[in-house]
């Protein structure tokens, strides 16, 4: 599949903007374990700069990737910035010494990472900020999610922030945030074999709320689905090409995100785009949660 135009997947509303669905994350552009310096920062150049170029005009990042190199390298490869690029980000996390991802909630971490994602992006305002929840690591955990909204709403107010989303939270959660501010998007993990928002994400569909899969191959622990590795061999594309394409097809509110270091990988994920998935194919993709 060649290199193509990423227009196919359509639009969605983003906050107060329109972007195209397919989008790129740059969680990848950090050292490893994203943690440190990667370890060829002209390769991560190129790759942003190709992913723009491309057509991208939504990049997902956070100031706790590196931390701060990651945003530093959009800064770099970016700045300025095209008008119509949104830049997301997330704050709630810190990373320790030992690369550990831990829990920043207290209204002065906020305050920080707010600043600090301004000051290593270069912007004077953040277009989307994700409150990343931290209940548990590894996936979401129902609690209130009141008191760090409430901040994060204070900076909106505050004019440091234009949009407010969530990453890592239960529907509850949802609930609950949008009763205290507008939630323009929400963050969590899923993918074909990891469906516990099926629900959610028609719900936000139907009140036009961006929903912003991860790992749509399972992140950390690949998923390995011999039902998408046929798939992909029967189309001539690559797995996350599969998974990608599954994805667009899931729901019209869900704005894609993959990421890679590499420019080769970068062009794979895009020409996803172009994929077509025969109503066959996707009975069988639709079948690999069960």
């Amino acid at each position: 599949m060649d290199m193509t135009s990423i227009d196919k997947t359509g639009t969605f509303p983003l906050g107060s903007r329109t972007v195209k669905r397919l989008g790129y994350g740059a969680m990848q552009l950090a050292g490893p374990g994203v943690f440190g310096p990667p370890k060829d920062r002209g390769a991560a150049l190129a790759v942003l700069r190709e992913a723009v170029a491309s057509g991208v005009d939504h990049i997902d990042t956070s100031d706790f990737y590196g931390p701060h190199i990651t945003n530093q390298i959009i800064r770099e490869a970016l700045a300025p910035y095209p008008d119509d690029l949104t830049i997301v980000t997330k704050i709630g996390a810190r990373r320790g010494e030992d690369a550990a991802w831990l829990p920043a909630f207290s209204a002065e971490a906020l305050t920080q990472a707010v600043h600090d994602n301004l000051r290593n992006l270069g912007l004077d305002v953040l277009d989307v900020v994700n409150l990343r929840i931290m209940f548990k690591t590894e996936g979401p955990a129902e609690g209130s999610i009141e008191e760090p909204l409430t901040v994060l709403a204070e900076l909106q107010r505050q004019g440091l922030v234009r949009h407010i989303g969530l990453s890592n939270v239960t529907a509850a959660q949802v609930a609950q945030a949008r009763t205290i501010t507008p939630i323009a998007c929400v963050q969590n993990m899923y993918n074909i074999a990891h469906r516990q928002d099926d629900a959610l994400i028609d719900d936000l569909a139907r009140d036009g709320i961006a929903y912003v899969p991860f790992f749509p191959l399972g992140g950390f622990t690949p998923l390995q689905s011999s039902t998408l590795s046929a798939v992909a061999s029967r189309l001539d594309a690559t797995p996350m090409q599969v998974a990608l394409a599954w994805l667009l097809r899931r729901s019209p509110n869900i704005l894609l995100i993959p990421g890679t270091s590499s420019l080769a990988h970068l062009r794979d994920n895009l020409a996803a785009a172009e994929l077509e998935l025969p109503d066959d194919a996707l009975a069988l993709l639709d079948d690999v949660a069960a």
